[in-house]
């Protein structure tokens, strides 16, 4: 392959030493805009930053790799606004391609790893990407996605780019060495960006339709690392075990709640549960995040005495982790404070259970993190008395700024706050001509308050599946279904699940040869959203009005 030369380098007065994000700011430090690439800023030059595998990287270093890369982005022609997408496994030039987007002035979208070509030609199309961050190993896929009328012009590799055919391709292939590689300097536009705007798009999974990109601004970002950050009790002295998904909400909470502290992150794609036990050990992790699925996995390892030492805290998110499995991980961890959490993208983190309260209420989702107020609110906007049903409204600073480019989805559910729950100063509207009402998150999910203002999940009012902590659309998986050719009815449902939460099944009408149905759906679907079964039916149940019903086939497959 060779590189696209991007630029002269910058002249010896735009050094690292000189850029904005390297030098020392001194008193003028307090006095930057809240953004998410100025977040390395707060680590102390000399203390470790982020490792992966062999490699350690001090928060100095970083933030010399951040400006370089986004001096590297502005000379490929990335500009104020622009959408990169980040589409690799969790590694050093992962979180730099992130941060640096930002400190250009541009939009992160972290893109699941375990995504192939469909979902990644998705995102790339939909957000429309000038740039696409990827590895060696991923560049296949990236050639399978990118169709030839692109918004792509540049696809960044990091990794050994010896085997990538670049040859013939609409777009630049630049290797992270030649991106990097000129040094810093000036980006023009980039210090303009203010907190208030968007910082990245995250896709999440609706219950219709394809994935959709949540919009989050810096402010979004940065309240939501300092929140967490500050009721999980991060210190410089932490050490943070990344197992999480960078795209995943939460598992990209578990980078920024570390470097607002000055933390050190270790970043881990783990193969098998003991992977995770053994970086532990190794690194003498101090916190650790997961879903609960991968607890339950945990929880069945050997922790050799080492590995459970300096652990502090144990965090859960991502779905209700199971009695039995948090007995036994406070067993393992008896020095370890348990922290259960609930979180939605639209909101990005929402409540925790104070580990004081987890004896008392296991089953709680706790009450609304630090600078958040949390509703339960009736159909019309009135709040719940306790022990009633409502709907969960979340308001505060870390409201997303709705759905990419899907105005008519952002109006469902981002709405003013329920009237009874606004608290303008008398006079707000007449001293302003009349200021438009704030805006909250109305997540669509049923819970109950307690007589203490605790809150309880209920259940969700869509469709969505949810397994080993991700959001799955049925309908994402109904249109692979039909893409294979193989069937003409077909509906996906999530049914509970000890291990994972829910599991994925295929409903069918028949005839259907399940086997060629599952091998084409593996080559086109992600692990995680591949069915665990597949029903033929002659023919698929409809309601009154013609659609699919699917709470009849669910009723019926869960009675077996």
């Amino acid at each position: 392959m060779t590189d696209v030369v991007v630029g002269a380098p910058p002249s010896a007065g735009a050094s690292a030493a000189g850029s904005d994000l390297t030098r020392d700011p001194g008193p003028a430090r307090e006095a930057l805009a809240p953004r998410v690439d100025r977040l390395v800023l707060r680590g102390a030059p000399d203390r470790p930053a982020l490792t992966f595998r062999s490699r350690t990287v001090g928060y100095a270093a970083l933030a010399e790799e951040v400006a370089a890369a986004a001096t590297g982005l502005h000379r490929l022609g990335v500009r104020r606004g622009d959408r990169i997408a980040v589409y690799a496994e969790k590694r050093v030039e992962t979180v730099v391609a992130m941060l640096a987007a930002s400190a250009a002035g541009a939009v992160f979208v972290p893109v699941n790893p375990l995504f192939k070509a469909r979902q990644l030609a998705h995102v790339t199309a939909d957000c429309a990407a000038v740039t696409v961050v990827t590895t060696a190993e991923r560049y296949e896929t990236v050639r399978a996605a990118l169709p030839a009328t692109t918004s792509v012009r540049d696809v960044v590799v990091a990794g050994d780019t010896g085997t990538v055919a670049s040859a013939g391709l609409p777009w630049r292939t630049v290797g992270w060495e030649t991106l990097t590689g000129g040094g810093c300097g000036p980006v023009p536009g980039a210090e303009a960006v203010v907190d208030a705007d968007l910082a990245a798009v995250f896709y999440t999974s609706g219950s219709t339709g394809a994935p959709k990109g949540v919009m989050l601004s810096h402010r979004n970002l940065v309240a939501g690392a300092d929140s967490v950050a500050g009721y999980l009790g991060h210190t410089a002295d932490d050490t943070i075990l990344a197992a999480l998904p960078l795209s995943f909400d939460a598992g990209f909470s578990q980078l920024t709640t570390a470097l607002a502290a000055g933390a050190h992150v270790v970043l881990t794609n783990y193969l098998v549960p003991a992977d995770v036990v053994r970086l532990c050990a190794r690194h003498q992790v101090t916190g650790l995040t997961c879903v609960p699925p991968l607890w339950m996995q945990l929880a069945g390892q050997q922790w050799p005495a080492e590995a459970a030492a300096r652990l502090r805290y144990f965090a859960n998110t991502g779905g209700r982790m199971p009695g039995a499995t948090l007995e036994r991980l406070r067993e393992l961890f008896p020095k370890a404070a348990p922290y259960l959490m609930y979180g939605l993208t639209e909101a990005f983190r929402s409540t925790y259970l104070d580990p004081g309260q987890v004896d008392r209420r296991p089953d709680s989702i706790g009450r609304a993190i630090p600078n958040a107020e949390v509703l339960v609110v009736r159909p019309d906007g009135t709040p719940c008395g306790p022990g009633e049903h409502g709907e969960l409204v979340h308001r505060g600073a870390l409201v997303s700024l709705g759905y990419w480019n899907d105005p008519e989805r952002t109006a469902e559910r981002f709405r003013p706050v329920p009237a009874a729950a606004e608290h303008r100063p008398p006079g707000v509207d007449a001293a302003w001509g009349g200021s438009p009402r704030e805006i909250a998150v109305w997540s669509g999910d049923t819970v109950y308050r307690d007589e203490e203002g605790y809150l309880y999940f209920v259940g969700r009012s869509d469709e969505m599946i949810k397994s080993s902590g991700y959001r799955i659309s049925p309908t994402d998986v109904e249109e692979a279904v039909y893409a294979t050719g193989l069937v003409t009815e077909a509906v996906a449902l999530g049914l509970p699940d000890e291990r994972l939460g829910q599991h994925v099944v295929l409903v069918v009408s028949g005839p259907c040869d399940t086997a060629t149905l599952q091998r084409a759906l593996a080559a086109d679907l992600p692990a995680f959203m591949l069915p665990r079964r597949t029903v033929v039916l002659d023919r698929l149940p409809r309601s009154v009005n013609g659609k699919f019903d699917r709470a009849g086939l669910r009723r019926t497959l869960e009675e077996g």
